[in-house]
């Protein structure tokens, strides 16, 4: 039986609160605190599992008074999603991204698991060569124009 790592379970905490409340407001020292770590691991959950890439708002402010906010963003349509997706690719997108994304599109039920799979697996940089950044992105800005398309699924 495989263990929790701590990194696991504040992602678990924080994403409990959000669907009980649909945002979470927390005092990172508090949740260090709570869970016997360094405010740093705070921050290195936020930035790793909480990005705009896996669907998530985060805003932080610092100080005595300070927090974080995390909500998930809803949209009022997959159109609206997608297009919203399509229209934040840069001219190059990281493998991490582009896992996050296409997470995010079987999150929301608009790709199976066995086509994420397939995707993710040709889309990796030692599939894609030198120049797979840019590759990636294009590859990206395809699939969620074709999955836009009166709902068309892969």
């Amino acid at each position: 039986m495989t263990s929790k790592n701590t990194s696991d379970s504040i992602e678990e905490y924080i994403k409990k609160i959000l669907a009980q409340s649909g945002f979470a407001e927390i005092k990172r020292s508090a949740l260090a605190d709570n869970f016997s770590v360094v405010p740093s691991q705070i921050n290195y959950v936020i930035k790793t599992r909480f990005t705009e890439s896996r669907g998530y708002l985060v805003e932080s402010k610092r100080g005595g008074g300070g927090y974080i906010r995390i909500a998930k963003i809803h949209f009022s349509d997959q159109h609206q999603m997608l297009n919203n997706l399509e229209a934040n690719i840069g001219e190059q997108i990281s493998e991490q991204v582009f896992a996050d994304i296409i997470q995010l599109l079987f999150d929301e039920k608009i790709i199976s698991e066995r086509e994420g799979n397939i995707i993710l697996s040709a889309a990796g940089d030692e599939v894609l060569g030198a120049d797979s950044p840019k590759i990636r992105a294009r590859m990206l800005r395809k699939i969620l124009q074709r999955l836009d398309r009166k709902g068309y699924h892969l």
